[in-house]
């Protein structure tokens, strides 16, 4: 921490300081978050540039060292924490403006399955990555993600499992979105411990994430190529 103590946040040029807050969402610290995310709205920073710049910038460097096994789980959830912090200041900011997020997600670990330490870390790097979230928790039955849908409706909807046993239920969501003849109005997810590729495609995702970083890289491009076809058909 001795470094940190030296650094005066505020003398910072705008620059060094998104990069400084990098480096602070890296090690988790939520209250220099705050005070740079603060600092930079003072010089007359918009939320949205705070927010890429400065925060979705940080949670990438995150994402690819948490893929690439250089950081693990309790390290990223201290910067999804510090990220969390960023953003309560910014969202009320965002909705003034009417920002928009680059996509809507519905998340939740399927019927019979209690775990969410996965769900909730694709969540904060979902939200990292700019991403409105709207998690649903455990012990999903196809009708709990139905709903959502219907409220909420999402670009995506993305499915956790942990046990073999569950994994299953996945495709009976899938199945029942294709009966009601809206399968393809969503780019589907899947992801958690004991899923593979070859399990993705079989119950018909458009992809398996192995880790919240992958899930996060993989909303954000599926995400993009919906946005062109879909300016292609206009």
């Amino acid at each position: 921490m001795s470094d940190q103590d030296e650094i005066i946040l505020s003398e910072l040029n705008d620059e060094d300081l998104a990069l400084q807050m990098h480096d602070d969402l890296y090690d988790g610290l939520s209250e220099e978050i705050v005070e740079g995310t603060n600092i930079l709205l003072g010089r007359g920073w918009g939320p949205s540039k705070v927010l890429d710049e400065a925060l979705v910038e940080g949670m990438r460097i995150v994402g690819i060292d948490f893929r690439d096994g250089i950081l693990f789980v309790p390290e990223v959830l201290l910067a999804a924490n510090a990220m969390k912090a960023g953003m309560a200041i910014l969202r009320p900011l965002l909705a003034e403006t009417g920002a928009e997020p680059i996509g809507k997600i519905v998340i939740g670990t399927v019927k019979g399955d209690i775990h969410d330490i996965g769900k909730n870390l694709v969540g904060m790097m979902l939200e990292g990555a700019g991403f409105e979230v709207i998690d649903l928790g455990i012990n999903n039955p196809v009708e709990a993600y139905l709903e959502a849908i219907e409220e909420h409706k999402p670009d995506l909807l993305g499915m956790s499992a942990l046990l073999t046993t569950t994994m299953p239920y996945m495709k009976v969501v899938i199945d029942t979105l294709k009966e009601k003849g809206i399968r393809d109005d969503y780019i589907v997810l899947v992801g958690g411990a004991p899923l593979n590729e070859e399990f993705g495609a079989a119950v018909g995702a458009d992809a398996y994430c192995r880790d919240a970083a992958v899930a996060a890289e993989t909303a954000q491009a599926l995400m993009a190529k919906k946005r062109l076809l879909a300016s292609e058909d206009a």
